[in-house]
């Protein structure tokens, strides 16, 4: 696996469809779609009459679900995810959506986000019998629900939910029923569509343009969608919390092209740049994004400040899980491999190199180190977002605090490290005003170290969230 990436990485997707011929499908191209979200694994579930059908892998969806495996998943419904572990380990046990046998019939879930009391849940559901196949905290709410009492599979997933905290967007289908719920304070974003008389669900609008799907609205933080022959319901069973969604859905991991929070997602991270050019101005003759997440910023910031815009790094888009690398030594072999300067656009100019994050840095010193290799007379680094400085435990992987640049160097030791002639941040308020009159509603978390929810075991990293101490 490709482990020179400095970036965060990304949460996961869903997706979930309802009354419509070629469920399955659609669902493959919805989670294709999604594929920026999770590059880990891949799964489905179909529902077909009272039966289950369950294809997981893995790998990317292309590679999960060849033709012979979308033939088995029969059904007019269906519900998908690609995944990153955020919690548990990677291994196919862990893909998702996960599916149990109970009492009731059958049941399958997928979860976008981290649970943060799950540790604690786990352990006391051990100590009182129960038998985990994975290591994922998702998987804590299905034994929830198969320990209820209730009468109904929504009662059960609303006394689950009750039990859990942290974020959530899941997505939960029975045999009579598809059933959405977004947590309290709406950390991941969760969309509802309709194709003809089909409803679709997923964690960004980009999953409907593609199968040509309306956008209706998103479904809000603690409401529950309730989708069965009886209709679209919805329901708020859960306590109300102040909002919190997360910030760098807009910064860096959703697409461009969707449409989350209420807002565009190009729109807003342009905002970003504009606001960043006027905070952060110097004196160039380029402004060269680190594609392809720090395009629209600096398309802000050059537009903003009156540099021209050119695309002086291009990105190698064919770049799969794993490769060789050459034995003999190839200065900056993992970030070459995806990026390349353009001399001929680059040589000899002051460039003003816009990405959306520094996490440990080592991936901005080579990026850097190449510009000046391919001939920049200067390089200024200008990050659309402010210093993060705290890990997330709300469904996105993330170093720890003590492998954060930004958590132990100023912005002048961060610049030296990185090697750039000038380094500047987004301001928080910066990043608020970019943002927009819903500013109060965002998790701010990983820039302020002022989490919403607390994490009971801030010492412990995500992916050995469910190992035990050695």
């Amino acid at each position: 696996m490709i482990t020179h990436d400095d970036h965060f990485r990304d949460a996961c997707g869903v997706f979930g469809i309802w009354n419509h011929p070629e469920a399955a499908n659609l669902a493959y191209l919805g989670l294709y779609a999604l594929q920026h979200r999770g590059q880990e694994s891949a799964g489905i579930v179909s529902v077909n009459g009272s039966q289950m059908c369950v294809e997981r892998g893995m790998g990317m969806v292309a590679d999960v679900f060849p033709k012979r495996a979308l033939r088995r998943l029969k059904g007019n419904r269906a519900i998908g995810h690609v995944r990153y572990s955020t919690a548990g380990d990677s291994r196919l046990v862990n893909a998702q959506p996960l599916k149990l046998d109970s009492y009731r019939g059958e049941m399958a879930i997928c979860h976008n986000g981290n649970l943060v009391n799950a540790y604690l849940i786990r352990s006391e559901l051990e100590r009182r019998g129960s038998i985990f196949t994975s290591t994922s905290d998702t998987e804590i709410i299905l034994h929830l629900m198969a320990r209820s009492g209730a009468q109904t599979w929504e009662d059960s997933l609303v006394e689950a939910l009750r039990q859990v905290d942290g974020a959530y967007s899941l997505l939960f289908q029975s045999s009579d029923c598809l059933i959405a719920v977004r947590d309290p304070r709406g950390f991941r974003p969760l969309s509802i569509g309709k194709l003809d008389g089909a409803m679709i669900l997923a964690s960004e609008t980009c999953a409907f343009d593609l199968i040509g799907a309306r956008f209706v609205r998103d479904v809000e933080p603690g409401e529950m969608v309730v989708i069965s022959e009886r209709g679209v319901e919805s329901h708020r069973p859960l306590e109300q919390h102040p909002p919190a969604q997360c910030v760098f859905e807009y910064v860096y991991f959703s697409r461009p092209d969707s449409h989350i929070f209420g807002r565009g997602v190009h729109e807003v991270r342009k905002s970003l740049g504009i606001q960043l050019a006027s905070e952060a101005p110097v004196k160039a003759d380029l402004v060269v994004p680190v594609p392809d997440s720090g395009v629209a910023a600096a398309l802000g910031y050059a537009q903003a400040s009156g540099i021209p815009f050119e695309m002086g790094l291009v990105r190698n888009h064919y770049v799969g899980r794993t490769f060789i690398e050459p034995r003999q030594s190839i200065r900056d072999f993992g970030v070459k491999i995806k990026l390349n300067a353009v001399r001929t656009l680059i040589e000899g100019k002051r460039i003003v190199l816009v990405d959306d994050s520094i996490v440990r840095g080592t991936t901005s010193r080579k990026i850097v180190s190449m510009v000046r290799a391919a001939g920049a007379r200067e390089v200024h680094m200008r990050i659309s977002c402010p210093p993060t400085i705290g890990p997330c435990y709300y469904g996105i992987d993330t170093p720890l605090r003590s492998e954060l640049i930004a958590a132990t160097h100023s912005v002048d030791e961060i610049r030296k490290r990185v090697r750039a002639d000038s380094l500047g941040y987004l301001s928080l308020q910066g990043l608020q005003r970019a943002v927009g009159e819903t500013h109060k509603s965002f998790c701010y978390a990983c820039y302020t170290d002022k989490y919403p929810v607390p994490f009971p075991r801030e010492d412990t990293s995500q992916l050995k969230l469910f190992q035990k101490p050695r």
